[in-house]
């Protein structure tokens, strides 16, 4: 191992997972809603936040528009 070393020269790479940062946030859900997340986490073994962002995200994804009725 060198005593020093000179950062400029260390070629560094950029972190290729901070496209995927997530942010904590908090947010009023009902009661329900989360019951029914947490039933899903019990039937996939997947924990109920876990599932609740991925749902999220597949609303993004697929551009999904709130229909009120």
């Amino acid at each position: 191992m060198r005593e020093e070393y000179n950062i400029k020269e260390l070629n560094p790479r950029k972190n290729p997972y901070t496209k995927n940062l997530k942010k904590p946030i908090t947010i009023n859900v009902s009661v329900s809603t989360i019951d029914y997340f947490k039933n899903m986490s019990e039937e996939s073994g997947i924990p109920y936040q876990t599932l609740m962002n991925y749902y999220l995200d597949e609303c993004v994804k697929e551009k999904k528009k709130i229909q009120f009725v």
